[in-house]
């Protein structure tokens, strides 16, 4: 979507930049350069984030499963957004999947096919590289808890993540920021993964962080660790992992491959 497109679509929705801010997670001051002229060329992630809002499908249903694009914050028990607590997410239907952040709850629907798809294929990889050093980190895939900032009021399930430091490690859930975490875009996580996550990763003290958009075909990776800045890489790259220095790379190619072959234009 063009920078015109966008504005067309703001003035169609009626929204001012202060509500464009609010849904898109964009800082206001920011928005408001974009659509001023000021900045000619958003970054690219800023950019998804206020198509995740602008696009036709924004708040309705896709598919025929009916599953919502806009993340929905759930509530329950009397309480509001903001006051839940760890002891609140445990006591949630085992059967239902959620995200605490902040105090606030986000119910969280299945993901599609090709999302799994792209999160086996990048796990495998990780967990090859790991076995084949004998190193002693462990990577996961989602759903397993992450009490992220060990603050009561902040539990996420990453899509992958790998865990290095071993004490972190509880039967229950981990404790503690993961070295490496890998979120996979989809219609009703975009904003959250894009911005809210990337700020609460960064504050935990994840590692390195990756927001892959198989839709769009692309790779964004925070070298958090280093202060680098983002690096923005397409399906047909290898990718670096960079807290095993970069010898450990996943081939997005043969990841746009497999997607190809089982989804071809269906996606």
């Amino acid at each position: 979507m063009t920078i015109e497109e966008m504005k067309k679509k703001k003035a169609e929705r009626g929204y001012s930049n202060e509500k464009l801010a609010e849904l898109s997670g964009v800082p206001l001051s920011t928005i408001q350069k974009i659509f001023s002229g000021i900045t000619r060329q958003p970054r690219y992630e800023t950019i998804l984030a206020l198509e995740s809002v602008l696009s036709d499908g924004f708040g309705g249903c896709i598919g025929g499963g009916g599953s919502k694009v806009a993340e929905t914050m759930f509530e329950y028990n009397g309480k509001k957004q903001g006051e839940y607590t760890i002891d609140d997410y445990c006591q949630l239907p085992d059967d239902m999947r959620f995200e605490l952040i902040d105090g606030r709850l986000y119910y969280m629907t299945a993901p599609f096919t090709p999302h799994q798809v792209v999160s086996g294929a990048v796990w495998s990889v990780l967990n090859d590289f790991i076995r084949k050093n004998k190193g002693k980190c462990i990577p996961f895939t989602a759903p397993v808890d992450v009490h992220l900032l060990k603050d009561g009021k902040t539990m996420v399930q990453p899509d992958i993540l790998v865990l290095c430091d071993i004490s972190k490690l509880t039967e229950k859930r981990i404790e503690g920021a993961p070295d490496f975490v890998a979120e996979i875009l989809s219609p009703s996580t975009r904003r959250k993964d894009m911005t809210l996550k990337l700020s609460k990763y960064t504050e935990a003290g994840v590692r390195e962080y990756w927001i892959i958009d198989h839709k769009e075909k692309k790779v964004i990776v925070y070298d958090i660790e280093n202060d680098a800045l983002p690096q923005i890489y397409g399906f047909r790259d290898k990718v670096p992992v960079a807290i095993f220095d970069g010898r450990c790379q996943v081939d997005f190619a043969e990841i746009d491959d497999t997607l190809e072959f089982y989804f071809g234009d269906k996606e």
